[in-house]
């Protein structure tokens, strides 16, 4: 099985199942059986299972609970309006990590992943219920076709040069960013910032939680990191009147 991820909204839903990629597609597997009058099938009337969180596995319904072949994940918790709506199947047991990484894919306009995300590969564990008759299981995920290939998205194996056409001075400020970006993250898991994307405001120059062991000499080499210090004076382990000569950006 090889289904691409044809709709994304970030912090809602990721829906997938349609082998033509376009949202619209797909057909259950009495369809592929008996022909197209049986694309869908009913769902269930009355849900058992709610969207009451993340991880959760939903069936696509058309009008009156019919199911075809999509399905979506769940990307955020209490999403109460897709109730009776939609028919939740099952749940994400391993690798929910994957759903933080959906909620990041970058998207266009309509909601399409700019770089394809797929389910290459399926496997069935167990499976209790028997065959409909007439089915064939095959022995591998099918291939993509050509046309699906050429659907001018970004290949899921593709890599992406995110410095390509910038200048020096661009591509060094997105390292600088990053880096700032993962002390945060280091600051935020040690306790010491609430929060990794928090900023002082504009017109505070330096924030920093001392520890108790800090000394005089370690407060110069933090505040010289923004230009030459001519002058200090620290009480208590508070600085007070530091002149800088040359006022230095730090990202944060």
């Amino acid at each position: 099985m090889m289904c691409q991820n044809s709709i994304n909204f970030s912090g809602f839903i990721a829906q997938t199942g349609d082998p033509t990629g376009e949202g619209s597609g797909g057909e259950s597997v009495w369809g592929l059986l008996e022909g197209p009058e049986k694309r869908f099938f009913s769902g269930e009337k009355m849900p058992k299972i709610r969207h009451t969180d993340a991880g959760l596995i939903a069936m696509v319904c058309t009008g009156d609970m019919m199911v075809g072949s999509q399905f979506y994940f769940t990307l955020a918790a209490d999403l109460d309006s897709l109730d009776g709506v939609h028919c939740v199947i099952g749940e994400v047991t391993e690798g929910r990590e994957i759903l933080s990484k959906l909620n990041e894919v970058i998207c266009d306009e309509t909601h399409r992943p700019y770089q394809d995300v797929r389910i290459t590969h399926t496997v069935i564990l167990d499976d209790p219920f028997n065959d409909p008759p007439g089915l064939i299981p095959p022995s591998r995920s099918p291939s993509p076709s050509a046309e699906r290939l050429q659907g001018g998205r970004i290949a899921p194996d593709e890599e992406i040069d995110e410095t390509q056409g910038k200048t020096a001075d661009e591509i060094q400020e997105m390292v600088e960013e990053k880096e700032a970006k993962a002390r945060a993250t280091i600051l935020e898991i040690v306790g010491d910032l609430p929060d990794a994307d928090i900023a002082p405001p504009e017109n505070v120059l330096f924030v920093c939680k001392l520890n108790p062991v800090t000394t005089d000499e370690d407060l110069e080499i933090i505040f010289s990191r923004f230009g030459t210090i001519e002058q200090k004076q620290v009480k208590n382990k508070q600085p007070q009147n530091i002149i800088i000569k040359e006022r230095k950006e730090l990202p944060l």
